[in-house]
């Protein structure tokens, strides 16, 4: 697992500074939004022309891991829990929607992510987990759109690892985020 993590991110590197460097602007933005789907706040800060930090905090919703939970499970998994996310983004079409006169603002792209989550003490649940806190550590491809310079979507999809505290862990291969909210 390491070693496609590690793999993966020599190659994420590798192809952001393959990136066309002719720009007459910058091309990524400082963005504060509010989520409202898993609600939340999310604060995203250039770190290059193609790529930004996203932080996040917030409540979402997630479902069962058979590692990280124990008991009967029957019926519909959910836990209600706090979270804090932070993502690194490499967007890599910017300049080509610029060239076409696809609006960039907000960092509307298509990017690459590297990231972690945190979630703690569960807020309401019908499942009992192994520990209070647990993480993820994950690559994913994605998606965002600011529409209208105000409305914001958020899609992305990969591989996560999961583990607690307690030293439980396990690999979900396909992860799916969607994220509606409000470009501040």
């Amino acid at each position: 697992m390491k070693k496609l993590f590690c793999a993966s991110l020599l190659f994420i590197s590798c192809w952001s500074f393959s990136q066309e460097k002719i720009q007459e602007t910058r091309l990524t933005d400082e963005v504060f939004r509010i989520n409202l789907i898993n609600p939340g706040v999310e604060y995203e800060f250039p770190t290059s022309d193609f790529s930004t930090l996203s932080t996040g905090l917030g409540v979402g919703y997630s479902g069962e891991i058979d590692e990280l939970t124990v008991g009967k499970k029957t019926g519909f998994i959910y836990i209600i829990a706090p979270f804090l996310e932070v993502q690194h983004k490499l967007f890599y079409n910017l300049n080509k929607r610029k060239r076409k006169d696809k609006s960039i603002v907000n960092n509307s792209g298509n990017f690459i992510t590297a990231g972690v989550q945190a979630k703690g003490p569960s807020i309401a649940d019908n499942v009992e987990r192994t520990s209070d806190y647990d993480f993820s550590l994950g690559l994913a491809w994605g998606i965002q759109r600011s529409y209208k310079e105000k409305y914001h979507l958020l899609f992305h999809i990969g591989p996560k690892y999961f583990f607690d505290t307690k030293g439980n862990g396990g690999f979900f291969p396909i992860l799916i985020q969607l994220n509606l909210g409000f470009d501040l």
